[in-house]
């Protein structure tokens, strides 16, 4: 495990990764994201108000967390493939002042990340929310991303526990 604190909109947030960590009913996963790899390289998509970013999102009302991440490696990076649980980022906004129990975010939620294996990618078409996708070597990611420091940490578990 590894924590963090992160500036979101002007807000002190909490991050900590737990890798493998259990997904259960009783967790609030509000968004979903995967590092998506072919032929050794890693998608990037560029991401509206999120630049360079891996494919995610969220879970939309009666979806299942592992329909969301195929749905959005899809709307964000045109790419279809199998896919494997490799943990997540707990956000807790316990030390947020300016937190606010009636909006759209709990007091402490769940990012779930995902290795994909590419089968298949498709043209990208720019339907949806992303307007580029670049494919990078892994050493590359941590100058091109733009996230924290805690994604170069997801990019070695999705490398090294989950490789095929």
């Amino acid at each position: 495990m590894q924590t963090i604190f992160v500036d979101w909109g002007g807000n002190n947030v909490k991050l900590t990764w737990m890798p493998q960590k259990k997904l259960t009913e009783s967790l609030k996963v509000t968004s979903v994201h995967a590092v998506c790899i072919k032929d050794g390289k890693v998608l990037l998509a560029h991401i509206k108000d999120r630049g360079f970013n891996y494919p995610g999102g969220h879970v939309e009302t009666g979806e299942k967390i592992e329909e969301t991440i195929l749905r959005e490696t899809y709307e964000e990076g045109y790419v279809k493939g199998t896919i494997k649980y490799i943990g997540s980022i707990e956000v807790s906004h316990k030390e947020n002042l300016s937190f606010d129990s009636r909006g759209k975010y709990p007091l402490i939620a769940y990012q779930a990340f995902f290795r994909m294996d590419v089968i298949e990618c498709l043209p990208f078409l720019r339907e949806h929310e992303s307007s580029a996708r670049i494919w990078v070597e892994p050493s590359e990611v941590p100058f091109v991303i733009n996230d924290h420091e805690l994604s170069e940490l997801i990019l070695v578990h999705a490398l090294t526990l989950c490789s095929s």
